[in-house]
């Protein structure tokens, strides 16, 4: 049987191989997909292929992540169109005397947007840009500092999206009674030690402390205008023409910051449905546009039509994302992995093979929810019967599911941060990985010194 085999780890080797090489997510995630599809029955894998498909579509998740992003890209769209971005930046820009300033003011809104990571990923990164731009900061390093600010500062703030999620689940499997488990999340948090370090290395590369490391040498050579460009944006060109934006002279901060405000307190405040927040936002955006004349109605909606469109690569990644994982689930990836290491677990040992395992799975699923949902019932009755505590369990688990989010090539939390910062998906996630695995190493040694007290 395949499902008892470790022919189930083929699909996943083959979409990271040739994500790799081909450099293009859409391809590699087909062919990874196709890949599992032949293993199930080769003779059926087409009629499969288009019945997951239509699975996949039909999924509310899914709907949800269209709807959420499309609208997104839209009030992002809007704020571009009008000149408010560019006010914001020009505002931040006076402020900021140089790249390290750059990157933290950019590591500082990522952590006040803490509801939910597609919000961070898109909103931080496409108001950030033309600041980092001014000081010849690759797009790479921004989307690298954005991204790791979405998925770890959701995990660590029990009011987001994520914190939410995983009271459910905790409830649903029944470690936690009714309306208690996100106390249960809270009591966690000290033990999530992945995104603490996610976070906390920001600050140590903008200021030199941690060396550029990787591909993100070259991408900031690029970016100073010392080697030719490639395919990656050429910011020594743009730094040419345009070092600081010039938006309209009507436009004030209010027109950017009311938007976005109106985003996060509209979601606050409908029990964090981040859905209702940015239907709000871009109506109030449209209203305050319009009744104030900065862009003709028909400007506004092209504007909006056009935010739809510029996600729709974006979304496409994301919805093969989840039709390989839903393959992958198929063939058994998640439970294969966990019942082969299960019988290694120690109590000093199960919170690091706990993350290291999850991790992996996560990473080569592109999940960070889905696999959770199976792991949990699994995962916490098995920490019980060692005599882990529940809490550095979970805290294990959350730190695999934010490593997941950040250093997997097509995540979704990966392909918006690369979206939101104007930068090649491969190239921030190969730019990238070098610091996913430094914070994985560190979480790892952080894990097995809290195991040990």
């Amino acid at each position: 049987m395949i499902e008892d085999s470790g022919w189930v780890l083929v699909p996943a080797l083959v979409t990271v191989i040739t994500a790799i090489f081909s450099r293009r997510p859409i391809a590699s995630l087909l062919a990874g997909t196709l890949m599992g599809l032949l293993m199930l029955d080769p003779g059926a894998a087409l009629n499969n292929f288009s019945a997951t498909l239509l699975a996949v579509m039909m999924d509310e998740t899914i709907a949800w992540v269209i709807i959420v992003c499309g609208l997104m890209g839209s009030l992002i769209s809007l704020l571009m169109r009008a000149g408010a971005v560019d006010t914001f930046s020009m505002a931040l820009a006076t402020k900021a005397k140089g790249r390290r300033s750059a990157l933290l003011y950019t590591w500082l809104l990522g952590i006040f947007v803490f509801i939910d990571d597609y919000l961070n990923a898109l909103a931080v990164g496409s108001s950030m840009r033309k600041v980092t731009d001014r000081f010849r900061v690759s797009r790479e390093m921004l989307a690298y500092v954005v991204d790791s600010t979405a998925a770890p500062i959701c995990v660590l703030v029990p009011v987001s999206t994520w914190a939410v999620f995983y009271a459910s689940l905790f409830v649903d499997a029944g470690f936690a009674a009714p309306g208690q488990g996100m106390g249960l999340y809270i009591s966690a948090i000290p033990y999530m030690v992945y995104p603490l370090v996610a976070v906390l290395l920001v600050p140590l590369v903008a200021w030199g402390f941690l060396p550029v490391l990787g591909q993100m040498k070259v991408a900031e050579t690029r970016a100073a205008g010392l080697v030719a460009p490639t395919n990656a944006v050429d910011l020594a060109a743009e730094t040419e023409n345009a070092s600081l934006p010039h938006p309209q002279a009507t436009l004030k901060l209010y027109h950017f910051l009311l938007p976005l405000g109106t985003l996060i307190g509209v979601t606050l405040w409908y029990d964090l449905d981040v859905q209702i927040g940015v239907i709000v936002a871009v109506a109030a955006t449209l209203v305050l546009f319009g009744s104030q004349k900065v862009m003709s109605w028909g400007d506004m909606f092209d504007a909006v039509l056009e935010g739809l469109k510029m996600m729709l690569p974006a979304l496409t990644i994301v919805v093969m994302a989840f039709t390989f994982k839903a393959v992958n689930d198929q063939l058994g990836l998640p439970t294969f992995v966990i019942d082969r290491v299960a019988p290694l677990m120690t109590p000093l040992l199960f919170p690091v093979m706990t993350f290291l395992t999850m991790a992996i799975v996560s990473f080569a699923t592109g999940s960070s929810w889905g696999v959770f949902a199976i792991a949990i019932p699994i995962i916490l009755p098995l920490a019980e019967s060692v005599g882990v505590s529940l809490p550095l369990a979970i805290g294990a688990l959350l730190s695999a599911s934010a490593f997941g989010s950040h250093a997997c090539f097509y995540s979704d939390a990966t392909v918006l941060a690369a979206e939101g910062s104007g930068c090649d998906v491969i190239d921030h996630a190969l730019t990238q990985f070098p610091y996913a695995l430094v914070a994985a190493l560190l979480s790892c040694v952080l894990l097995t010194l809290l195991a040990a007290i």
